[in-house]
């Protein structure tokens, strides 16, 4: 006799294999949105940070043209993801040189101070701003790097130091693009003749990257790192007496 499927062993195995097979893809599924998703949000955030960088680069190749007198105004456009733009800042950098005087036979001390400022971009925790002709990164953890080297040079025995400074007071937050204009303003050429000298003094929230940067391209060596003022001062005696150059560019940056 027939046995009834009602009371069948293997429908009662078939829906018990049924029941672990949904099961199991109830649990991989539940484990992706828990642990993919985020996974693919970091990822998101990543390739953001990636492109504001890049945008960045971009940005200061163009400014540069203003400050070095290449181009009255420039204008570039900018994606944002959810972050914020603005002029803001009080960061200051603060040259002072010993110069042989030959009339009294003596050397003398000069010294140029400016407040800089700069334009920055915060999303996600981590700062990417343009500040005195180069990019700058500074994470969560406050460590900070460059992302694209300012204009100092040193060749010759000269040494050109830009102080491309922006003023303004624009701040946007959100998605999409928006427009970062910037206007020259007066543009003026120190010189420093027959330098022994030269001292650099950054105040800055990249101060750790401007660090770095002074120490491994223009040879200097760090006197004082501040952590409190976020301060660097770094200075080289040259065996040869050199000129110093300082490029003031004053800019007035727009956002819209």
């Amino acid at each position: 006799m027939e046995k009834s499927f009602k009371y069948s062993n293997d429908a009662v195995s078939e829906i018990v294999d049924y029941s672990i097979i949904l099961a199991i893809i109830l649990f991989a599924t539940g484990i992706i949105i828990v642990a993919g998703v985020p996974i693919l949000e970091d990822m998101q955030d990543a390739h953001h940070t990636e492109n504001i960088k890049q945008s960045f680069q971009v940005l200061a190749l163009n400014i540069n043209k203003v400050v070095f007198g290449n181009a009255p105004t420039q204008s570039v456009e900018l994606k944002m993801y959810g972050g914020s733009l603005s002029v803001t800042g009080n960061s200051q950098i603060g040259i002072t040189m010993q110069t042989w005087n030959s009339s009294s036979d003596s050397f003398s001390s000069s010294f140029y101070g400016k407040q800089m400022r700069k334009i920055e971009n915060d999303f996600q925790d981590t700062s990417t701003g343009y500040e005195n002709t180069g990019v700058w990164i500074k994470y969560s953890t406050g460590e900070a790097i460059m992302a694209s080297e300012p204009r100092f040079t040193y060749a010759n025995n000269v040494l050109v130091i830009p102080d491309g400074s922006v003023s303004g007071a624009d701040s946007i937050s959100g998605s999409g693009l928006v427009r970062v204009t910037t206007d020259a303003g007066t543009r003026s050429i120190n010189s420093y003749q027959n330098v022994s000298h030269v001292n650099i003094s950054i105040t800055s929230d990249y101060f750790k990257a401007w660090e770095k940067y002074l120490n491994e391209h223009l040879g200097m060596s760090t006197i004082e790192l501040n952590e409190t003022t976020q301060t660097v001062l770094a200075g080289k005696i040259y065996t040869e007496n050199i000129d110093v150059y300082i490029v003031k560019a004053a800019m007035d940056v727009t956002i819209d």
